[in-house]
């Protein structure tokens, strides 16, 4: 392009040039603005990470990591996910649906990569398994930061305690703590409201049934789902386990008499399925909880490290104890 005189040419450029100033003045407060609080180093599950900036491009794999991002408004950070227990909260169906699915259950490495993510939080140790090639240095060496949800590598902790520093830690690295402090606040109050309710009853013994046929797959000591037991008014007769989940002999099933049986909901097979393998089976018919058909239900996603335990608590506590509903809303 020829521009013909001096006079044209400062009558073209000086636009330019206070749209070139104006974008300057912009540019330097938005990294002010995105950039409150960091640089941030955090030690997660033996990898320490040093974010100058909130992530911008996530994969989340494991439902409850993904329900963490949209508890703490991050569906615009979501540029992939996979693997669902079950179903999304309704309130959170809407911007799940706004973002990719990658795969039913785990994607490949490749799969990943492909949603050019700058960031991957995995739920389960499952999600980082090396020999899939989807090992938390193969990211690395990608150019990709990764968090695992603390629950795959915390031992002798109080999980509610680590549930409420997961959050503090996403919401640090996302820029988002203001969000993440407001939950925090409210998941106390509410399990705070809840143990009000059971103040006084006696705790009951409580086996999770999650699946298995020759041996029980069940809740252990460590982890989340043995202290939602134990805040709802129950007491996880394999605490002695640990880990968080583990096997059972029927034959200590059968010893440890548990009073209630909690049936994990989710897969192929159905609470309907996973009641009659236990009340049919011979074994266990002598077992109060088998004789008295006590059995409480709650979805897997219910059951692990994220945002929906304080209200499973309580939902939990309905089922083992719903004396304590109906003595909390009499008058």
């Amino acid at each position: 392009m020829t521009w013909r005189t001096p006079a044209l040419i400062a009558a073209v450029l000086l636009p330019f040039a206070l749209t070139a100033c104006s974008a300057s003045k912009n540019a330097d407060a938005e990294p002010e603005a995105t950039s409150k609080g960091f640089p941030y180093t955090v030690e997660n599950c033996g990898v320490t990470t040093t974010y100058k900036a909130p992530p911008k491009r996530v994969v989340t794999m494991n439902q409850h990591v993904t329900e963490i991002m949209l508890e703490l408004g991050l569906a615009k950070s979501l540029v992939g996910t996979a693997y669902l227990d079950d179903q999304v909260l309704p309130k959170y169906a809407k911007d799940y649906a706004s973002v990719p699915v990658l795969a039913k259950e785990y994607p490949s490495y490749e799969q990943v990569l492909a949603a050019n993510p700058d960031f991957v939080y995995g739920g389960y140790a499952s999600a980082f398994t090396a020999g899939d090639g989807r090992g938390r240095e193969a990211f690395k060496k990608a150019g990709i930061e990764t968090r695992l949800n603390t629950e795959s590598c915390t031992k002798d902790d109080q999980p509610m305690d680590t549930l409420y520093e997961e959050i503090r830690e996403v919401g640090r690295t996302f820029g988002v703590s203001d969000r993440a402090e407001a939950w925090i606040d409210q998941a106390k109050a509410d399990n705070a409201a809840t143990a009000k309710k059971l103040a006084g009853l006696k705790p009951l013994s409580v086996f999770v049934y999650d699946s298995g046929d020759k041996t029980a797959f069940t809740a252990g000591g460590e982890g989340i789902g043995n202290e939602l037991i134990e805040r709802a008014g129950g007491t996880n007769v394999f605490a002695d386990l640990d880990k968080p989940f583990g096997d059972a002999s029927w034959e200590n099933v059968v010893d440890r008499r548990p009073e209630v049986i909690v049936i994990y909901d989710y897969g192929a097979t159905t609470v309907e399925q996973k009641k009659k393998r236990l009340l049919t089976d011979p074994a266990l018919a002598g077992v109060p909880a088998v004789k008295n058909q006590r059995f409480a239900v709650m979805p897997l996603s219910d059951a692990v490290l994220g945002v929906r335990v304080p209200a499973a608590v309580d939902k939990l506590a309905a089922q083992l104890h719903p004396e304590a509903g109906k003595a909390a809303t009499t008058p």
